[in-house]
């Protein structure tokens, strides 16, 4: 089958964060949109046909995922992770950051401490503080244009402060690192030794290029499977964001019971059919849309680092290992957190995520989504590097 990546797709005048809030957030109205973690292509057709039929039943009533859902999710964990899923250990919510609120509700009390390591996905600390708990950072290591992590640190704050529970994003996502079974294994074994839960934010697992190979947290040991819970979506996989459909694996039965009871007191119920539908038809059938989508990411990140080295090295790139995500480094620059955003906001009229939303640690740094059309990428690229050529 033949999929086009580069063609272009209007997404204006779609209820797209991304395209039409440009306004209502103070951003120029002719800014060109690189910012939020979607794909700017239409998801595989296989989930296209799958909702357009749904669409001709034309019942829209409660609904539960059946044998075919599960079999499918099963069947794509094992394929790529090697990782055998249980149908009871699985708990669908509308997202992998609703599932975290909830474990942290149902596992910490408030005023407990819970850890992240930033820079870091933004809604972590958010999370962390809605819920009135403690946020403790273990900051990682940016060393060559490449996050390690700081281990001493991150068991000395465990103990110092009373950690309880800690979000593990994995891949990383600003800064591309795909850790290491090794790196990995060592926060397993600290987080045990302190009775600490680990909640692992495996969103973009599925998005890894060559040499890199994620490891699915609950596989690092049995203790490790016992004393986690995986929070994993095709929304990301298959740009799937928008239908609210999240898969939260919990092998721990004890873990899994508590974290249903907390998302009950909600109200919230029955997921909705079409997350149920998509995600079925994804992982069933999208396997090749997804290999090819993957390849076209690549080549768009090989052809951004090669752009920026070329037009304006002073921009340092941190090489994703994972993630269709780029992490911009502009420090080199004698430029203040606030003048970089505003020349690439309103002077290159590029719309990127602000490296502070990440922490303190992403101050000087800008991320730029990579799934996209080429055509895109080098607009806003030669953008960007025209405003700090001269700099």
């Amino acid at each position: 089958m033949t999929f086009d990546f580069d063609k272009i797709t209007d997404r204006s005048n779609t209820m797209a964060i991304k395209y039409d809030l440009a306004e209502a957030r103070n951003k120029p109205i002719d800014v060109l949109s690189l910012w939020v973690a979607d794909m700017d292509w239409p998801t595989a057709p296989c989930v296209t046909d799958a909702l357009k039929k749904r669409c001709n039943h034309g019942i829209f009533g409660y609904s539960w995922p059946d044998s075919r859902y599960y079999d499918a999710l099963k069947k794509w964990y094992k394929n790529r992770h090697n990782f055998e899923i249980k149908t009871e250990w699985v708990v669908n919510t509308p997202g992998v950051v609703f599932a975290i609120c909830m474990a942290i509700r149902a596992f910490t009390s408030e005023g407990d401490s819970v850890l992240i390591q930033r820079p870091v996905y933004y809604p972590f600390s958010k999370a962390i503080s809605n819920q009135k708990r403690k946020l403790v950072n273990n900051p990682l290591v940016l060393k060559n244009g490449h996050y390690e992590i700081d281990f001493e640190d991150f068991e000395n704050k465990i103990v110092s402060e009373k950690v309880k529970l800690f979000i593990l994003c994995s891949p990383h996502n600003p800064g591309g690192r795909v850790w290491k079974k090794e790196e990995l294994l060592k926060l397993s074994q600290i987080c045990l030794k302190h009775n600490v839960l680990v909640i692992s934010d495996e969103i973009h697992c599925d998005i890894t290029f060559e040499g890199h190979k994620h490891t699915v947290f609950a596989l690092l040991s049995e203790e490790a499977a016992q004393n986690s819970i995986i929070c994993n979506s095709p929304s990301k996989t298959f740009n799937l964001a928008g239908l609210q459909f999240s898969n939260i694996v919990i092998p721990n039965e004890k873990l899994r019971n508590s974290f249903i009871k907390e998302i009950e007191c909600t109200g919230y119920d029955e997921p909705p059919i079409m997350g149920i539908e998509a995600a079925t038809a994804a992982y069933s059938e999208g396997d090749e849309w997804f290999e090819r989508v993957r390849s076209y990411i690549w080549q768009n990140i090989l052809f951004a680092e090669k752009y920026i080295s070329e037009n304006c090295p002073k921009i340092k790139v941190c090489k994703p290992e994972g993630t269709y995500l780029l992490w911009l480094d502009f420090s080199d620059f004698e430029l203040t957190d606030s003048q970089i955003e505003n020349k690439i906001l309103n002077k290159a009229k590029v719309w990127l995520d602000r490296g502070t939303m990440f922490g303190i640690e992403g101050e000087k740094f800008q991320r730029i989504n990579c799934a996209t059309p080429r055509k895109i990428l080098e607009e806003a690229l030669k953008a960007i590097c025209s405003e700090f050529k001269n700099n």
